[in-house]
């Protein structure tokens, strides 16, 4: 008697290939974690970079909406956590939206706020979250990485 398989295939050992950096002109490579300054704040927040979050977000206490000449506007604090540096904003509300959690949606208010990430001043949309419980205050998402920056999650502040 034969057996079926009499050819047997040997496996292959591919030898291991040392991936090119991408190659971007006018894309800078950041880490997963880099500095940011929140404009007016003078101390620069460490953020998470986040290619998962569509929207940037930050930690905010104090949130109150109130209206003015018939606009949805928001004021809240921003609190710089272990620099003892605070600002009140008022911003009008950009838009509202739903944030996709395993537990329950949340709903979270938009502004417009201007960053500075390396060189670029950006001006760009942020949730409004309590972010008490996670270790950045700042959340940096695609709205702000698009185009701009190419990232490498093993570096870490790589920007000056």
């Amino acid at each position: 008697m034969t057996s079926g398989c009499q050819n047997q295939i040997k496996p292959v050992i591919v030898p291991a290939v040392e991936a090119p950096r991408p190659s971007h002109p006018g894309l800078e490579i950041i880490g997963g974690v880099e500095q940011v300054y929140i404009l007016p704040i003078k101390a620069p927040f460490e953020a998470r970079i986040d290619t998962g979050a569509e929207t940037s977000s930050l930690d905010v206490s104090k949130i109150k909406q109130f209206e003015r000449d018939g606009e949805k506007w928001v004021a809240f604090n921003l609190d710089h956590d272990g620099q003892g540096e605070k600002h009140r904003f008022e911003k009008k509300i950009v838009r509202k939206t739903t944030i996709r959690r395993i537990e329950k949606n949340e709903k979270r208010i938009v502004v417009n706020m201007d960053v500075k990430i390396g060189d670029e001043l950006i001006n760009a949309d942020f949730t409004l979250a309590d972010r008490e419980k996670f270790t950045y205050q700042v959340l940096i998402g695609r709205n702000i990485l698009n185009g701009r920056f190419l990232i490498d999650p093993s570096l870490e502040n790589t920007l000056h």
